[in-house]
């Protein structure tokens, strides 16, 4: 059991805070001979594998290093475009690692505003007014755990009616709740993620919002929270309680 990685969110949807916390290794290495049994493609500059699997490379994977040296997007280490060097037969034996694309921080960046549209909408679908929200999405490979705050910079959430703002969707406007969003995604065996969401709440109200130098809505740079929260995950990995002054 593992906890993958944790997101903050802000009101406006802005990424503020982001920690890779676990990343399961499933990169493949495999020496080919000419010609490429596999079908590459660019895609988002990156060479994707776009057609065949074997030996634990699957569609969608990139390729992440060539004869051990990490390229860089469709090019090598040494600038060479990544499809030109892998047809052309005298550069085999190749080997080359494929694995699953590192997420860039724009890429994180976009991810979080995605993630604070759909809540929204979301939200809109409730039968019922006054709906938290997504408060998990499940995957075969992780679950996805969301915490909202009512009230965005309070010291602990309320039940009471939070601030409200309008989304702009392409043929609607819809009002919805404003808040933090503490985002954990995690194995789906993981127990004990709605204390830690709590907890990383505790946290922040402790280490960023009474932080003098911090200001609100702007990217987490406290050392207090770092730490604090890396040793929440690591508690919450071996399924401790969060007690009084944990």
């Amino acid at each position: 059991m593992a906890i993958f990685s944790v997101y903050v969110v802000n009101k406006a949807g802005g990424l503020i805070y982001q920690l890779d916390h676990y990343a399961p290794r499933a990169d493949t290495e495999k020496t080919f001979s000419f010609p490429l049994d596999l079908v590459l493609r660019p895609h988002d500059e990156r060479v994707v594998v776009a057609f065949g699997q074997r030996d634990g490379i699957r569609v969608g994977h990139a390729v992440l290093a060539i004869n051990g040296a990490e390229v860089n997007g469709r090019f090598t280490a040494d600038g060479k475009d990544v499809l030109e060097f892998l047809g052309n037969p005298a550069n085999y034996p190749v080997s080359i690692r494929f694995g699953r694309h590192r997420l860039s921080s724009n890429e994180k960046l976009m991810l979080a505003s995605m993630f604070h549209s759909l809540f929204a909408i979301g939200s809109q679908l409730s039968p019922e007014v006054g709906s938290s929200g997504i408060e998990m999405l499940e995957t075969d490979t992780f679950k996805l755990h969301c915490f909202q705050t009512l009230t965005g910079t309070g010291p602990a959430p309320r039940r009471s009616a939070g601030a409200m703002a309008e989304l702009s969707l392409p043929h609607a406007r819809v009002a919805v709740a404003l808040g933090i969003k503490f985002v954990v995604l995690a194995d789906p065996r993981q127990a004990g993620i709605d204390a830690l969401l709590r907890k990383i709440y505790e946290i922040y109200s402790d280490f960023a919002l009474k932080n003098p130098f911090y200001s609100l809505e702007m990217p987490i740079r406290c050392e207090l929270f770092d730490q604090n929260l890396k040793l929440a995950l690591e508690v919450a990995e071996k399924a401790g309680p969060f007690g009084p002054g944990s």
